[in-house]
């Protein structure tokens, strides 16, 4: 073992002179800081991914026994070493060509009650004199060195910083570093996490010394008096609201220094009577000068969000030929199948974005914008609106109750159709079209490759009338997700039913759990003790305090909770596909193929055959000519042929890869990775790694 390390050291500091743009390395989150999803590696190619195996698997061994826990991590890799997180959240460093483990680092030094601190979905590497690894557990950051899995102590306090501090908030709110920064130079410039519901920190971008973790600049989302977009809220707004976070990743131009940010919804997301006005910086790409943080342009993709239509992914540095010029250009995918795409130093459209009229707003006291803006020249990637033709089919009862709802609800204006008290079709849906996996890009022949979900989704927004204090806090931090009669939702993300709680949990536990956070939940610490009281009384037909109307809770109006519209056999009240893979000529502006993503077997053997299933997690694609993707509910990784879409090859994972692969090769062998997690959509758990090769 003394000898191992020795090699390991040595190689590990002659290596790193390797730019992160080299084959062999996957240094950079999704690949590079462009966010490209691309490997020049074409050891695996479309004549001989066929013959991929299993080359090694490495299981953490802590997966939720309740199906709780997820992986969403696109790992790094570099000189054979792999770094990635468990479903626990541990960093750990493996022998790239065994899986073995070399160091674990455990951010809650065993402390296993403070199980599921959010999802990580990657990390950040300096590479300098002293190298670094970063990544987020939690509200906390992490410093480690790569070498040993030490913290390194000079960063922050004793090697880690609490996101939460430096906002110029309520320092109990709610902030989790869930997706990674990016690095320029000295700085690590990072978004961040935040409630979407009252009481939600702001989503400020922030600048930090790789060196000591000391902030080094702040661009403020919702800006204060002075600033540029003031104006676009009411004049108080920056002291109350909270929201317009950065939560879904970063692209950086190195060498013009601009870093592009895609920010997310104002909250609350449902309601804006509160918040009149676009509210900008809230769902905009933002081009920032990355040393500091002056916003250089902006471009908003939807003005007053009352759809929760946050930008859902990093957006991709492409380069558009176009009337004969290459033009250096950046493209950002939606939630709702829109593909805009700008001049990367002026935010000038390649094509025109067109502002449509929409209809006014149907809740008392919202105002909408009177116009929304719709992208033309590049197609959208997905259904972008439902028709009465688009309703399901394949049976009697799935007919029926897909008429029911279409009848019942407001369906006619497509993604900007108003919410209202008897229901609203939210499509392609909440998670879809486009979302946290980003999309891939081939710069050899100006594909991009773009998996998204169709689902519908409805939304009812209901009065707020008298009732008990913790109904009153549950309706507002609790019913989103655990729903109105405490039954969870395990469609959704495997959210838990509260149903059993005194039965499942005391109440000093559900104290911890509430104030400190667990799984995709985030933590309400600056509820107090009596409150946590008054939802455990509530859920567990408890309480005895009187009617009243809530007053901490804003707004006339509460979302019921997050519901998806599936039919009473399981699967959505929507024709098919209901997950998708295109690809897309930036070039030409056309889409080259589009095919459904993911099996449902049981319905193959009933003869409903391509209907794709719902993803999560991105695709890679490689100078091979391949794309691989995981993402799908069915338990598969694939291949795909980049030229045609043809399936050329799959497995069946331990359990689902809601993940984007990494693409590696040590000493010539071309290794593909994923992390199998499951955890959403009812499916099973896992905390396993996988790389196949030959």
């Amino acid at each position: 073992m003394k000898y191992y390390w020795i090699i390991f050291i040595i190689g590990f500091i002659s290596c790193h002179q390797v730019s992160q743009h080299s084959g062999e390395n996957w240094q950079v989150y999704l690949g590079d800081n462009a966010s490209s999803q691309y490997s020049s590696l074409d050891q695996i190619n479309t004549s001989n991914v066929k013959e991929l195996k299993v080359a090694w698997t490495f299981d953490g061994g802590e997966a939720h026994p309740q199906n709780r826990s997820q992986i969403q991590c696109n790992p790094i890799v570099v000189d054979g070493v792999v770094y990635a997180t468990t479903a626990t959240l541990k960093l750990v460093a493996l022998d790239g060509t065994t899986g073995e483990k070399i160091w674990q680092f455990d951010p809650y030094d065993g402390d296993f009650q403070q199980f599921g601190m959010g999802v990580n979905r990657g990390l950040v590497l300096h590479q300098g004199e002293q190298k670094r690894l970063f990544y987020s557990a939690g509200k906390y950051m992490y410093a480690v060195n790569p070498m040993d899995g030490s913290l390194l102590t000079s960063f922050g306090k004793e090697g880690k910083i609490n996101l939460q501090e430096g906002l110029g908030a309520d320092e109990e709110l709610s902030v989790s570093g869930n997706t990674p920064g990016i690095i320029y130079k000295d700085l690590l410039i990072m978004g961040g996490r935040v409630s979407e519901s009252t009481q939600a920190a702001p989503g400020h971008i922030r600048a930090f010394d790789i060196h000591t973790g000391v902030q080094r600049w702040i661009f403020h989302t919702i800006p204060k008096p002075g600033e540029f977009g003031y104006d676009t809220w009411p004049e108080d707004a920056y002291q109350r609201i909270g929201g317009a976070n950065v939560w879904a990743g970063m692209a950086l131009d190195e060498e013009r220094g601009i870093v592009y940010c895609p920010t997310g919804s104002a909250a609350y997301d449902f309601y804006g009577g509160d918040r009149h006005g676009d509210n900008l910086f809230a769902n905009c790409l933002l081009a920032l000068d990355a040393a500091t943080g002056e916003r250089l342009w902006h471009f908003q993709t939807i003005h007053h969000d009352m759809w929760d239509k946050d930008l859902p992914a990093p957006p991709n540095l492409i380069t558009v030929h176009k009337d004969g010029q290459d033009i250096p250009a950046v493209a950002q995918i939606t939630k709702n199948g829109f593909l805009f795409v700008f001049e990367r130093v002026t935010g000038e459209p390649i094509y025109p974005i067109e502002e449509i009229a929409v209809p006014n707003a149907r809740l008392k006291g919202e105002q909408a914008s009177p116009t929304q803006p719709v992208p033309t020249g590049y197609p959208n990637f997905s259904r972008t609106q439902l028709t009465k033709n688009d309703l399901a089919k394949r049976s009697p009862e799935a007919s029926k109750f897909a008429s029911s709802i279409w009848e019942s609800t407001f369906n006619n204006a497509g993604p900007f159709e108003p919410l209202s008290e008897t229901g609203t079709i939210i499509f392609p849906g909440y998670d879809g079209g486009g979302e946290w996996g980003g999309a891939a890009y081939d710069h050899e022949n100006g594909n991009l490759i773009i998996n998204s979900n169709e689902i519908a989704w409805r939304n009812i927004m209901d009065p707020v009338l008298p009732a008990t204090e913790g109904e009153n806090l549950y309706r507002s931090f609790c019913q989103h997700c655990h729903g109105d009669n405490f039954q969870g939702n395990q469609v959704y993300g495997n959210i838990p039913s509260l149903q059993q709680l005194n039965k499942n949990l005391s109440l000093k536990e559900t104290n911890q759990i509430i104030k400190m956070g667990k799984g995709i939940m985030p933590a309400f610490g600056y509820l107090e003790d009596k409150q946590i009281e008054s939802i455990y009384r509530f859920i567990t037909n408890t309480e005895t305090s009187d009617k009243a109307i809530d007053s901490s809770w804003p707004y006339p109006y509460r979302m019921r909770g997050y519901e998806k519209l599936y039919a009473p056999d399981g699967y959505p009240m929507i024709t098919p596909p209901w997950g998708q893979l295109t690809s897309i000529d930036v070039n030409s502006a056309k889409i080259n193929w589009q095919i459904p993503l993911g099996t449902h077997k049981e319905l193959e053997a009933l003869g409903l055959t391509n209907t794709g299933t719902e993803n999560y997690g991105g695709p890679v694609v490689t100078a091979g000519g391949v794309i691989f993707i995981a993402a799908t509910m069915d338990n598969k990784i694939r291949a795909f042929d980049e030229s045609s879409g043809e399936e050329l090859w799959s497995h069946e994972l331990p359990a689902a890869g809601y993940a984007t692969p990494a693409i590696y090769s040590v000493d010539g062998d071309q290794y593909v990775l994923i992390g199998c997690g499951g955890g959403k959509l009812g499916s099973d758990s896992g905390d396993v790694w996988v790389a196949f090769g030959f």
